[in-house]
């Protein structure tokens, strides 16, 4: 075998052991792209935001129809192979789940220095070209969340949470209409779990 095709059997394999199967669909996901379950030891199912917690675990694309989907056909219960209890409220507590970890990200990529807060440093970010991701007041107004959309380039835009909720999670009294997070890993971590909640939220 050639080295570029040892190269190409090697990531093929790397990527196979990645890849987890949803069980309401069978689809392939990656450990960033799905969302983890683990069963308490009373048998009630229990998202494992982070992926940590021990025991055999389940996977399943995050989206609300998959939840329905996986709970009316029973496919929890064959992956763990016993009866398997949904507690009651159980999509509710995943979406607020999927909203701390995603929060919590943004507090991390504050702590880090990573984060432009405010329009005026929103836009300057955004205009050197360094702006990964637009995190914009789901109750802002609109004439502001437009005009940093008409200068965000390759950056992703998220509006996915209130005033309220974006100046906790950046430690402010005020309430923060605009956030952008420099590129990098910060903004990678930030929009994965953006993402997840997003999914969850539209994939009705």
């Amino acid at each position: 075998m050639t080295p570029s095709l040892k190269t190409k059997a090697k990531a093929a394999s790397e990527r196979a052991r990645s890849e987890r199967r949803c069980v309401a669909s069978g689809a392939a996901l990656t450990p960033e792209e799905g969302l983890r379950f683990v069963m308490s030891p009373e048998g009630e199912l229990a998202p494992d935001f982070t992926g940590k917690l021990p025991g055999r675990g389940a996977w399943l694309t995050p989206e609300l129809s998959a939840l329905e989907a996986a709970l009316k056909k029973g496919a929890f219960a064959r992956s763990f192979k016993r009866s398997v209890k949904a507690p009651d409220g159980l999509a509710a507590h995943i979406e607020a789940g999927l909203a701390r970890q995603a929060l919590s990200a943004l507090g991390l990529a504050r702590r880090s220095g990573d984060v432009a807060v405010g329009f005026e440093k929103a836009r300057a970010l955004l205009a050197e070209g360094a702006g990964g991701v637009l995190i914009n007041a789901a109750d802002g107004g609109e004439d502001g969340r437009r005009k940093l959309k008409s200068v965000a380039g390759d950056a992703a835009i998220v509006e996915a949470f209130a005033e309220a909720e974006l100046a906790a999670a950046l430690g402010r009294d005020e309430p923060t209409v605009h956030a952008v997070i420099r590129k990098g890993p910060a903004a990678q971590r930030f929009l994965k779990e953006a993402r997840r909640l997003n999914g969850f939220r539209s994939g009705a």
